[in-house]
């Protein structure tokens, strides 16, 4: 029996005959309707009994779990059934699924793990990409993926994008999509603009209009606000001065219970103030709210792949957020938002958020890239492709662990991408597992994985955390971090089948698991500063000197966050130096010193960048040479190599044929292209090379003309030829540009007198940019039309000429004119 949606009143119910119209012909759709238009609750419902999906059934993705389990609930409540039954979700750790469950509400991660097991998704009919404008992480890579068995082996699998704020046209070309746009509520929302101030005094400036708002208007107000430390210190501030409100924070690490509370009314008629980040930004409908406070910032982790490490950054947010949020308002009626930013500023605001594919640890889709067999990940259907640096991070990560070899998941690799966790998380279980450490290991990664239980000021051994836990467990204690902790730490006792363990904790065996996740994290104490470490990765990092972990010699980091110079660590173990045999390293480093102007060649005993033992090399081959001068060439070749400004313009003029010409085979002689290929064109010239000195006096011009093959060079010299004769007789130099704008003729006017018609080259295809001086070199007019000068613009600037230059002479009809180098006598 179909579902009946015509007593629905939401603005989708007009759109759903043409919507299941156009999903029954094309395979492909992306649907635009905004927030309160009921497409995440009443579509979905609507294609159960389609004949399309014949009995196939329906995956629909949503980025957050709360939003996935609230969703569900709310179909199976409009079904009149309960979740489980023709409704369910999967998220991690926890579903509500049935044999006769048709519709699943997912976390995107747990599609990709769908796929990987049936990568034909042969019971699925459609999938559905619910609040696609997030760009979360794995939506683009579940995207990529279906779209693959979409192209490759189900051409009848159908793909429904659905969002609020998308940058349509660029999908759709990409997808070759159809489109549907639906109207949302017409309540309207009233914005007001507060202004700007001063980020720090966040809590002070928004709980004071939050007190002035709950005098001033009726319903519910809902509160943005970055993150947990601007939600707790808010917090506390309205529950002194607004006793009569029920205030409510709402983010990710809360329990489903306190989160539930914040959404629901409250349940003694209570007027209520919902303190939320941005997990209410979509999807989630908070009965009752009539008011928006946006304080305008959110906070993300942007992980930086050349360190390793995440950087917390609290940003600006988005036109497309700030417009989500204030929709908040009038989901239920019309509403007022008030921005807590000034109008200018709102101007200035970036139309789009960023992906979070570009900002993200990228080994968990590299390793299901993997597994799934792609070769080159380039030639998938990204919609935003992951950045070169962060994917190659993340191969180096994988094949350092044994995950891949060669390009190929390995069996350990295998095993590690069955387990729910980061590839770094898995591998520690693994690694415990064959020393019957996985209890152990599980209270490990649950740490990691949740928030700190302990304070802030409990010190950075994690060995206090593990303590806690487990005589809580021992004595059956309710503590609230501590509870979420054991509820991951149990679901990974469950998966490899183990018992708890509350017993003394050897701090030398957390450290040793926790090396095995964060190999480039194993921490050296530098000498005479304390509570100073340097990091296997290059970085230093410090805690403070009065923690009990700073008189610890080697320490394996599990938390850390990345500054400008050195970075902070939160918790870490201490580390025998026994169990660092296996990440120790012997290394022939060969290095060109830039400072002492030489080769610096030394065999070492490290880990990472931690040197314990270095010797000299006296045995270097010649290719090693090569390799390392050729790498400083790479690096630091702006520096050491003399990019003089004939050689600049010669490379400029290849770089212009190169653009004018794309049929031409012009190689690209860019500076930066040159320095990352200068083997191929310098090194030649390299084996002679002993200090900074011989790599300046290299001749870079002749050396980059020789390059040319004999055909290029005569089709340079008559294409964009260095010089041209004007009809004064002289050569003047043309001056080009890298990026193939029109080259700039510097000549005084006068040795042009007599030319009628702008001088063109490239077999007359480009003309110059003529930059006509004064006899003293001074610009007076610039063009392009030759011509066009004579005719109208000279006569005007004769007359100053006249006067500046008087012993020139400035005739009457220039194109009769004999032109002239020097200074020539009156006629």
């Amino acid at each position: 029996m179909s579902f009946n949606y015509s007593s629905i009143d939401l603005p989708v119910v007009q759109l759903i005959p043409e919507f299941k119209k156009q999903l029954a012909s094309n395979n492909t759709l992306i649907l635009h309707a905004p927030p309160g238009a009921g497409k995440s609750t009443l579509l979905p419902l609507t294609l159960l009994e389609e004949e399309f999906l014949k009995g196939k059934k329906i995956l629909m993705l949503e980025p957050r779990r709360l939003a996935a389990k609230s969703i569900a609930y709310r179909m199976a409540d409009l079904l009149g059934e309960h979740v489980g039954e023709k409704v369910g979700f999967r998220i991690r750790f926890e579903n509500k699924v049935s044999p006769n469950t048709r519709l699943e509400v997912l976390t995107e991660g747990i599609l990709t793990r769908m796929m990987q097991h049936d990568n034909a998704l042969e019971d699925i009919g459609l999938v559905i990409f619910d609040e696609f404008h997030e760009r979360n992480i794995h939506a683009d890579l579940a995207l990529a993926l279906c779209r693959e068995i979409q192209l490759v082996l189900r051409p009848d699998l159908r793909i429904l994008i659905m969002s609020a704020t998308l940058d349509m046209p660029q999908l759709a070309t990409l997808l070759s999509a159809k489109t549907l746009k639906s109207e949302g509520r017409t309540f309207p929302v009233e914005i007001f603009y507060e202004g700007d101030y001063d980020p720090w005094m966040m809590p002070e400036f928004v709980s004071k209009k939050v007190l002035e708002v709950a005098q001033q208007h009726k319903g519910d107000i809902l509160v943005f606000l970055p993150g947990q430390g601007e939600i707790k210190k808010t917090e506390a501030l309205l529950k002194r001065q607004l006793k009569s409100f029920s205030i409510h924070p709402l983010y990710g690490q809360l329990s489903p219970m306190t989160q539930i509370q914040a959404i629901l009314p409250n349940k003694k008629g209570l007027r209520k103030v919902v303190l939320s980040t941005s997990i209410a930004e979509t999807s989630l409908t908070i009965e009752g709210v009539t008011v928006v406070i946006d304080a305008g910032y959110s906070r993300i982790s942007r992980f930086n792949p050349r360190s390793g490490m995440n950087r917390l950054e609290t940003v600006r947010i988005t036109r497309d957020a700030a417009d989500q949020r204030a929709g908040r308002a009038g989901r239920l009626g019309p509403g007022i938002c008030y921005r807590m930013w000034s109008k200018a500023t709102d101007a200035n605001l970036e139309a789009f958020r960023t992906p979070e594919i570009m900002e993200s640890d990228l080994a968990p889709l590299t390793l299901d890239l993997v597994n799934w067999g792609v070769k080159d990940w380039k030639t998938l259907s990204w919609l935003t492709p992951p950045p070169y640096g962060a994917i190659q991070q993340a191969y180096d990560l994988l094949e350092e662990m044994g995950a891949i070899k060669n390009g190929q998941i390995t069996e350990h690799g295998k095993a590690i991408h069955r387990i729910p966790a980061h590839p770094r998380i898995a591998h520690m279980l693994l690694t415990a597992q064959a020393s019957g450490k996985v209890s152990l290991a599980g209270d490990i990664a649950a740490l990691l994985e949740e928030r700190d239980p302990l304070k802030p000021d409990a010190g950075v051994d994690i060995n206090l955390r593990i303590e806690a836990l487990r005589r809580a467990r021992n004595e059956s204690l309710s503590i609230k971090g501590i509870n979420k902790v054991e509820k991951v730490a149990k679901q990974y006792r469950k998966l490899f089948k183990v018992e708890a363990e509350n017993g003394f904790v050897d701090p030398y065996e957390t450290g040793s698991l926790i090396a095995s996740a964060y190999p480039e994290r194993i921490a050296f104490a530098r000498p005479g500063n304390n509570a100073q470490f340097q990091l296997a990765n290059g970085r230093l990092a410090m805690f403070s000197h009065r923690d009990d972990l700073a008189q610890e010699s080697w320490l394996a980091v599990s938390h850390i966050d990345e500054r400008d110079d050195v970075g902070k660590i939160f918790m870490a173990s201490p580390l025998n130096p026994k169990d660092l045999r296996p990440f120790l390293k012997e290394k022939r480093i060969i290095n060109w010193d830039l400072k002492k102007g030489g080769l610096l060649a030394q065999k070492t005993l490290s880990i990472g960048g931690i040197v314990l033992r270095a010797e000299s090399l006296t045995d270097m081959s010649d290719a090693e040479k090569m390799e390392a001068i050729v790498n400083a060439i790479r690096v630091h070749g702006e520096k050491l190599l003399d990019f003089s400004p004939d050689t600049m313009q010669l490379c400029n003029r290849v770089l212009s044929l190169r653009k004018w010409n794309v049929d031409q085979d012009w190689p690209d002689y860019s500076k930066n292209q040159l320095l990352q290929r200068n083997e191929t064109w310098l090194g030649p010239y390299l084996q002679q090379v002993k200090k900074n000195e011989d790599l300046k006096k290299l001749e870079l011009k002749s050396i980059l003309l020789h390059h040319l093959d004999y055909q290029q060079q005569k089709a340079l010299d008559h294409l964009a030829p260095e010089k041209i004769m004007v009809p004064s007789g002289s050569q003047i130099k043309i001056s080009y540009a890298s990026d193939g704008e029109a080259p700039v003729l510097a000549v005084r006017l006068q040795e042009l007198f007599g030319m009628l018609q702008t001088p063109r080259i490239n077999d007359g295809k480009t003309p110059l940019l003529l930059h006509l001086l004064s006899p003293g070199f001074k610009p007076v007019q610039v063009t392009s039309d030759l011509r066009s000068f004579w005719e109208k613009t000279y006569f005007e600037i004769r007359k100053d000429l006249k006067r500046r230059y008087p012993k020139h002479y400035w005739p009457d009809n220039p194109l009769d004119a004999a032109a002239v180098r020097g200074v020539p006598k009156k006629q």
